[in-house]
């Protein structure tokens, strides 16, 4: 099997355009001795003489011609094919799959996605809604969203935002019914909104005062899988809810919320975008990881 490089090939191809080695060895960086030795070994591989040189000028055997005409097509291909990659890489385009809560994906959907997505507008950027804790990589997922201390060993993990702070809250038409608790056992005695995760099991209230943690699996009128919605309870005076501080901040602000033992909220490591470290990430995910950090570093500053 002949073994004839595109470099070769290509070569031949300019100095048959160029009737001139010496042109030809100008376009190509190379000096016309090179170029004509390289000639010379390709005519001896093919058993053909390919170019007809003179003092002058060079010109095309007819096996030249006939080697010429089914090389012009193949080149310009590949020249297109290595275009298409160039332009992949400047203008990248593909899909991207997120596992996520929904609270841990609406800082990014807030303040990096309009961004990115303007940025690079054949990016497709897909979240799924999931409080499991899913294996990303069995589950066919790009990346996850977690609290840092919920992201495994394995991973990357790209940190973003503040740290989390879970505070007690409810209204104050509730606390004009209900005696405001003083300490966190008094909790056991209140109507709380209890939370469950897709897996099926409640999530127990963390409050920690001095690095002394307490544990309270609660009661109350009602259950809900999302934030959120606990969050809309709250507001409606269903009971005290235990949520992340940064979805009632503003309801807090306007006095719709009161929190309650204020001390015993505990802060602790942000939310990280994270995917695994064994592979070589795509190119979108790349591009959005870089994003999450220049945000991130953007309100570090």
């Amino acid at each position: 099997m002949l073994k004839t490089g595109i470099s070769e090939l290509t070569a031949f191809a300019v100095i048959a355009e160029q009737h001139s080695f010496r042109a030809a060895a100008r376009l190509l960086d190379v000096s016309p001795s090179a170029l004509s030795h390289a000639m010379r070994a390709l005519e001896e591989r093919l058993g053909a003489r390919l170019l007809n040189r003179t003092t002058r000028s060079v010109a095309l055997t007819e096996a030249g011609e006939k080697l010429l005409n089914r090389l012009r097509p193949a080149l310009a291909d590949i020249d297109e094919a290595l275009q298409e990659v160039t332009n992949a890489r400047e203008r990248p385009s593909g899909s991207l799959r997120i596992n996520s809560s929904e609270a841990a994906a609406l800082p990014l959907i807030q303040h990096v996605l309009p961004g990115f997505l303007q940025q690079y507008p054949d990016i497709h950027v897909e979240f799924v809604v999931d409080s499991r804790m899913v294996d990303i990589v069995a589950a066919g997922f790009d990346a996850g969203i977690r609290i840092q201390e919920a992201v495994p060993k394995d991973m990357i993990a790209v940190k973003f935002g503040p740290d989390l702070r879970f505070v007690a809250v409810g209204s104050p038409d509730y606390f004009v019914r209900h005696a405001p608790p003083q300490v966190p056992l008094d909790l056991l005695h209140h109507r709380c909104v209890r939370f469950r995760f897709e897996s099926g099991a409640l999530y127990r209230w963390d409050l920690q005062l001095h690095g002394r943690p307490i544990n309270l699996d609660v009661n109350g009128p009602m259950t809900v899988g999302s934030m959120r919605l606990a969050v809309e309870a709250a507001l409606r005076g269903i009971g005290i809810a235990w949520v992340n501080q940064a979805l009632v901040a503003d309801a807090l602000a306007s006095g719709q919320l009161v929190q309650v033992l204020p001390d015993w909220s505990p802060a602790q490591p942000g939310l990280c975008l994270y995917y695994p470290a064994n592979r070589h990430p795509p190119t979108v995910l790349r591009l959005f990881a870089q994003a999450v950090r220049d945000w991130n570093n953007g309100n570090a500053a």
